[in-house]
């Protein structure tokens, strides 16, 4: 199968045990190339020879994780990579290039929403007759039995909140918050908000979104989220940023973290490709560190309808002009971050009709479960979008600041539904650890058969959207099933 490139949809600086911030200049005299930063791995159990070698080779460390072995240097020293290889060095790589873009899942429509007397019923919420995706997964059902807990925190690893939004700003743990933009947490309230996407708060909601008589419900109104923002400015995600929200979410004692993105410009990351060998360590051992410390990770399947458990050729990356557009056969070696890494819950998207969405990727042993991210386009076979099909949240128009309500579709949209379960499930059985809760959400799901023959829901739209799945009662379309809220917490 050869695979044209889609992205994934619809992601006060401070000292702390998840990473020293170092603020030393880096000596003039070496400053003779551009300020890049990289990814230093030290070898053995502690990171002290590695910080000393990146001194000597003129490199500043902006994060030191020594949990991980793990550090974040800027450098302008243009041989800084060759310098710093040595005794207690086991890998080193510039993250130049490999910043991944959001595709921001634009906002198909907005809606407008009345202030009512909050009931406590999520049907009780102005906008709930239109949000379609909640009565699919049963969360009327859940609310009856609980609406989840404040002491449950969901990390969205994202693009920022909005804390201005009416429905989210009481939501929204500020102390658990930070931009991870640098590869270090700053913790200052404008430094998490949005800038330029509301992507992230568009995910918040419908894990959060409040019973407030305003706008929408989100799956779990009852629990809290925090902004742990790693998308910067112009709309790319960096591993130093990602591996900065896997700590920080380990340090802050968040339970469960959303991630709609996937790292690296090249949309599969080969541990047997030597440019992207040092990031995928790297990220591995942040993401096994937050596990360990008692974080499910939940993450998107990505929007490209490519089968993830086969090899094909991917014709489209890296796609942000850091290096030429090649045809790289994937194979085994290859996974999407975080999505496929081991522990890492996969989410594909459904429609209104509970069939797998036409941009949805899928794959046997891959997903694991599916939850509604929406299809606008099954009603015309493609030939016409429909809004209504689309998931609607809440979202913040960065150019004027103005916070409202729109509808978005994507993976993006699928993964924060599977989350929101997943915190009501927790809020229900506070004892569950990360593995534990992950078999929940999947042993609770409802099981969704594979269409037969090939599956293509949109034969107008112009592009190929061919799938076939595999599998019985789990399968490559949907996993174990849809997720669904009721059965998770009854």
């Amino acid at each position: 199968m050869r695979l044209t490139r889609k992205a994934f949809a619809a992601v006060s600086t401070v000292a702390l045990g998840v990473g020293a911030l170092t603020t030393a200049a880096v000596p003039a005299a070496t400053a003779a190339g551009p300020e890049t930063t990289y990814l230093v791995l030290a070898s053995g159990n502690s990171t002290t020879k590695a910080v000393a070698r990146v001194a000597a080779a003129s490199g500043v460390v902006v994060a030191d994780y020594p949990q991980i072995g793990v550090l974040v240097v800027r450098s302008t020293n243009p041989s800084f990579a060759a310098d710093v290889t040595g005794a207690g060095v086991e890998a080193v790589a510039s993250t130049a290039g490999l910043g991944a873009p959001l595709d921001e899942g634009v906002t198909l429509e907005t809606v407008e929403s009345a202030v009512l007397q909050p009931t406590g019923d999520p049907t009780g919420e102005p906008l709930f007759d239109l949000q379609w995706d909640m009565t699919q997964i049963d969360v009327p059902l859940a609310h009856a039995v609980t609406t989840g807990s404040s002491d449950v925190v969901v990390g969205v690893l994202d693009s920022g909140i909005s804390s201005s939004h009416p429905d989210l700003a009481d939501q929204i743990a500020k102390d658990k918050s930070a931009s991870c933009l640098s590869g270090a947490p700053d913790t200052s309230e404008a430094a998490w908000n949005p800038t330029t996407s509301d992507h992230g708060t568009h995910v918040a909601g419908t894990i959060a979104a409040a019973l407030n008589g305003i706008g929408v419900t989100g799956v779990a109104p009852g629990v809290k989220v925090a902004s742990v923002k790693v998308v910067n400015d112009d709309g790319y995600i960096y591993p130093e940023a990602a591996i900065c929200g896997f700590m920080w979410a380990a340090e802050k004692g968040l339970q469960i973290t959303n991630n709609s993105y996937y790292i690296d410009p090249w949309q599969f990351n080969c541990r047997n490709d030597k440019r992207q060998h040092p990031v995928w360590q790297a990220v591995q051992r942040a993401i096994r560190y937050s596990q360990s410390s008692g974080v499910l990770h939940i993450a998107s399947a990505g929007n490209s309808n490519v089968d993830l458990q086969h090899k094909f050729i991917d014709s489209g990356s890296p796609n942000d002009g850091s290096y030429p557009v090649e045809d790289r056969t994937i194979t085994g070696a290859c996974i999407v971050l975080p999505g496929e890494a081991p522990g890492v819950v996969t989410v594909s998207a459904t429609g209104p009709t509970r069939q797998k969405s036409y941009y949805s990727s899928y794959g046997q042993g891959v997903v694991d479960v599916a939850a509604p991210g929406g299809d606008s386009r099954f009603r015309s076979q493609g030939a016409v979008s429909n809004p209504a099909d689309a998931v609607l949240s809440t979202t913040y128009n960065t150019l004027t600041g103005t916070n409202g309500w729109g509808y978005k579709q994507g993976t993006s949209m699928a993964s924060p539904h599977a989350a929101g379960v997943a915190a009501l499930a927790l809020s229900a059985n506070p004892n569950l650890q990360p593995g534990a809760l992950a078999a929940l959400l999947e042993r609770t799901a409802v099981p969704l058969a594979c269409p037969a023959g090939v599956y293509n829901p949109v034969p107008l739209l112009g592009a190929p959207y061919d799938a076939t799945c595999t599998g019985g009662n789990r399968n490559g379309f949907y996993g174990a099933g849809e997720v669904n809220a009721y059965h998770a917490v009854r």
